[in-house]
């Protein structure tokens, strides 16, 4: 025991005196703040429109105008016609709309103009105006119709319609769509980080048996297994603290609450990061350098990582790329932790925590496997 401690202590020294090193194990953090600043601010402006008046001498032409504004997440500014279009165009603006003079007394007479929202955003945007803009104008034009033209009659009902009043019980719900965007692309990025740091520290083995450190400590009564196992529990301890660190940063720091109980999700990362700690010895395992051992990481990690969804969101993917995600590791703990938001039980997830029980282990039988194989006289065990 006290030589896995000493070597464990080696370990971390070599590891940790390098700033490159340090630097990989904060990159978390790093990404927790990427992913607040792409979503976190995400629709939480409210919607600007502009409003060209053009008949503000008529009380229904004002009212219109009034109605947009007084809609709950809509901010109006009024401004020109010759400016309206520039200010869509720079994003100064969403969305705006042309309020053309006479259309009050056209929709007093029954046959009012459309109005339409002009956005260079699509209808995702403007659809909520238009429609609450629409029903507006219809009931207008319903009491024109009534009234026939009886301006004075008119005028009485109007007046009723837009005074009077009835009860709304309102309650307003909060929108974690953002919220879950952040927590999902933040632990994306967590995901390739533990990878990345992982192969970084199994690396040190490779390191050690270039300079040949790793022939010097076997001479002492250090073991090949003993100094494997010493790697293995760093490796486990760097991955955790790198968990708690990041997790701990969401919450006091950045107030995002993931919508997953904290010690399930840290069960789940800590789950996928020992088999991230596997696929490092494999590819550990089947390199002959270091040099070799950067190529595969970069060859495995990074594209897996593109293609499950931790770097994009998977549901910008095409489904032939969806499709190979569902056979990554990456995607198997995306999946799950996605699921846990949107209400699943912990328990109904188990057959996803048994793929990536199943995919450490296959990785750790490989990283055995050839270890064992290995009669290279610099070999490892």
């Amino acid at each position: 025991m006290k030589t896995i401690l000493w070597l464990m202590a080696h370990t971390f020294r070599n590891t940790f005196r390098k700033r490159s090193n340090i630097i990989l194990f904060l990159l978390p953090v790093a990404g927790v703040l990427l992913s607040a600043g792409l979503y976190g601010s995400a629709g939480g402006a409210g919607l600007r429109i502009g409003i060209v008046q053009q008949d503000g001498a008529d009380a229904v032409g004002r009212d219109i105008a009034a109605f947009v504004g007084a809609l709950d997440g809509v901010k109006i500014t009024e401004t020109s016609d010759a400016d309206l279009k520039d200010q869509i165009a720079a994003g100064k603006l969403d969305a705006g709309i042309a309020i053309p003079a006479g259309f009050g007394e056209k929709l007093k007479a029954g046959s009012p103009e459309p109005l339409e929202l002009l956005s260079v955003k699509g209808a995702q945007v403007t659809a909520y105006v238009q429609a609450m803009l629409d029903g507006y104008l219809n009931n207008v034009a319903s009491i024109a119709s009534e009234t026939q033209g009886d301006k004075a009659r008119f005028e009485r009902i109007y007046a009723a319609y837009t005074q009077g009043g009835f009860k709304v019980d309102r309650e307003r719900l909060n929108d974690a769509s953002n919220v879950k965007d952040t927590t999902y692309q933040s632990l994306g990025f967590l995901v390739a980080f533990i990878m990345f740091s992982s192969v970084n520290m199994s690396e040190m083995i490779l390191r050690e048996k270039e300079n040949r450190t790793f022939l010097r400590l076997l001479s002492s009564p250090v073991t090949a297994r003993s100094y494997v196992a010493a790697n293995v529990a760093v490796n486990v301890i760097a991955m955790m603290c790198q968990i708690a660190l990041t997790l701990t940063f969401m919450r006091a720091v950045l107030h995002i609450d993931s919508g997953v109980p904290v010690m399930q999700l840290a069960l789940i990362l800590v789950l996928f990061g020992l088999g991230a700690i596997a696929l490092s010895l494999m590819i550990v395992s089947l390199s002959k350098s270091k040099g070799q051992s950067s190529a595969l990481q970069n060859l495995i990690i990074t594209p897996t990582c593109l293609l499950a969804g931790c770097y994009f969101p998977m549901d910008i993917m095409p489904d032939a790329i969806r499709k190979v995600g569902a056979f990554l590791p990456q995607h198997w703990l995306l999946d799950t932790v996605n699921r846990l938001q949107h209400g699943d039980s912990f328990g109904s997830l188990y057959m996803n925590l048994l793929v990536l029980v199943a995919f450490a282990a296959a990785f750790a039988a490989i990283a055995i496997f050839r270890f064992s194989r290995n009669n290279d006289t610099r070999s490892f065990v």
